[in-house]
């Protein structure tokens, strides 16, 4: 069975092989449902996709609203919405940024510049 970048992903097991259909692929979650006592579907799996594409910083999405095929970039930017735990993640690894010895060059200034309170203050230079 072919097995190249634009083939498809699922094939049926008995032959003559050819692509699974939308129906068949339903047939196949729904008998694995019961089995699992789970309530998963096709558009499940959409959804599944959309959020990791759109969490791909090399994806744009406006790649992703492509995909999806969404006509406002709006409906695909819902799958841009963090989760708690990426918040979480992102945060830890701000603090952990800040914690890093730097440079002198790149710290932050620990006071005013002085010219800075010469003209707040009125002074002149002499």
């Amino acid at each position: 069975m072919p097995t190249g970048p634009d083939d498809p992903l699922w094939w049926t097991l008995r032959k003559p092989f050819r692509p699974v259909t939308y129906h068949a692929a339903r047939a196949m979650f729904v008998r694995a449902n019961a089995l699992l006592g789970s309530d998963w579907s096709l558009h499940d799996l959409r959804h599944t996709a959309a959020y990791r594409l759109a969490r791909d910083p090399g994806m744009p999405i406006t790649d992703v609203q492509w995909v999806l095929g969404h006509a406002s970039l709006t409906t695909t930017q819902i799958y841009t919405t963090p989760t708690p735990a990426d918040v979480i993640d992102a945060v830890v690894a701000h603090h952990r940024r800040r914690a890093e010895p730097r440079p002198p060059a790149e710290r932050e200034p620990l006071g005013y510049r002085k010219e800075s309170l010469d003209v707040l203050f009125g002074r002149r230079d002499s």
